[in-house]
């Protein structure tokens, strides 16, 4: 069991974290809590088992990301669903932009990233907007920390290459 640190206090320290990046993987806020509820639900029937030594960020992400996998799958209609964005963890000036153009180009980076194969488009979620090491993706999608960075790496490989692609 984790070092004086109670169940209670990982919900408080995780569960906003958490719930962001289940929003923008299912693209829904309902299915977001569904998944972090159930997250945490796994978490705690698990809890007595976790080991000491290992990254309690990376493990609560594990079984987000394996609870959020499980709902997909079972949830056909979230096939079309939106992936959420935060205009302000973009990287890049939008401040000349006016509303409309931001909007178009949240959803050009919402369609690229559903494009993204499962752990790619994983790997980059919990890269660049939850701001997850390299060892703690490994450690929540399993693999090594070379597969991560090459998951994270192909992703952004992806991504350009499609937004860069002549729109026909």
């Amino acid at each position: 069991m984790p070092s004086e640190q109670t169940f209670e206090s990982l919900v408080e320290e995780y569960s906003t974290e958490i719930f962001a990046y289940l929003w923008r993987l299912m693209g829904e806020v309902t299915s977001a809590e569904d998944c972090l509820q159930e997250t945490f639900l796994r978490a705690f029937r698990a809890y007595a088992r976790f080991e000491p030594h290992g990254s309690v960020r990376a493990w609560l992400y594990k079984i987000a990301t394996n609870v959020a996998r499980t709902q997909r799958r079972r949830d056909s209609r979230l096939v079309n669903q939106e992936i959420a964005f935060d205009v302000e963890r973009i990287p890049g000036d939008f401040s000349i932009l006016d509303e409309i153009e931001k909007r178009e180009t949240l959803a050009a980076v919402a369609a690229a990233v559903k494009q993204l194969p499962h752990k790619q488009r994983t790997a980059l979620l919990l890269r660049k907007y939850q701001g997850l090491s390299y060892a703690e993706i490994s450690a929540s999608l399993g693999g090594t920390e070379d597969a991560a960075r090459a998951n994270v790496y192909q992703a952004l490989k992806r991504l350009r290459a499609i937004l860069l692609s002549p729109q026909t």
